[in-house]
């Protein structure tokens, strides 16, 4: 039985937002703050990724640990009325999810997943943001001259 009358649940869902959540401007703070530059919610590639970075081919999907089914994640709970619609409605996510992927793999992009429990700690995503990207291609130093980064073997 659902805590809250069905007007009210009703109400809280049509809240919920897609674009621009509280874990998906975590991600785009820090990979702005780290130099990198992206384009949002792209219509024209599969899934409608969160953050494209055209220059590396590269999708980042912020993902609700809840709707995309973050296996093991505390957030990712089943609501326990009505079962059998939210089992089917989870599934469908998850299946999306996948298919955007293979699309865009199909594409030539990569993609990355960050989930919102993961975007609640800024240290990780950095470090997440360039394994998966590489260093920005030039650092700004202290009086604005460009400066290549040091190349690595």
């Amino acid at each position: 039985m659902d805590v809250v009358d069905a007007r009210t649940r009703s109400r809280m869902m049509a809240g919920i937002q897609s674009k621009n959540t509280k874990p998906e401007m975590a991600v785009r703070k820090v990979a702005h703050a780290l130099g990198y530059r992206y384009r949002l919610h792209r219509r024209d590639l599969p899934g409608t990724p969160d953050l494209a970075f055209s220059r590396f081919r590269a999708v980042i999907q912020v993902h609700g640990c809840f709707w995309h089914r973050h296996e093991g994640c505390r957030f990712c709970t089943t609501p326990a009325s009505n079962v059998e619609f939210w089992q089917k409605k989870f599934r469908r996510n998850v299946e999306r999810d996948g298919k955007a992927e293979v699309a865009l793999a199909a594409k030539g992009w990569r993609m990355m997943v960050v989930w919102e429990c993961q975007a609640r700690d800024a240290a990780f995503i950095e470090t997440g943001l360039r394994r998966f990207l590489g260093e920005p291609r030039q650092e700004i130093i202290a009086n604005d001259t460009p400066v290549s980064p040091p190349k690595t073997a």
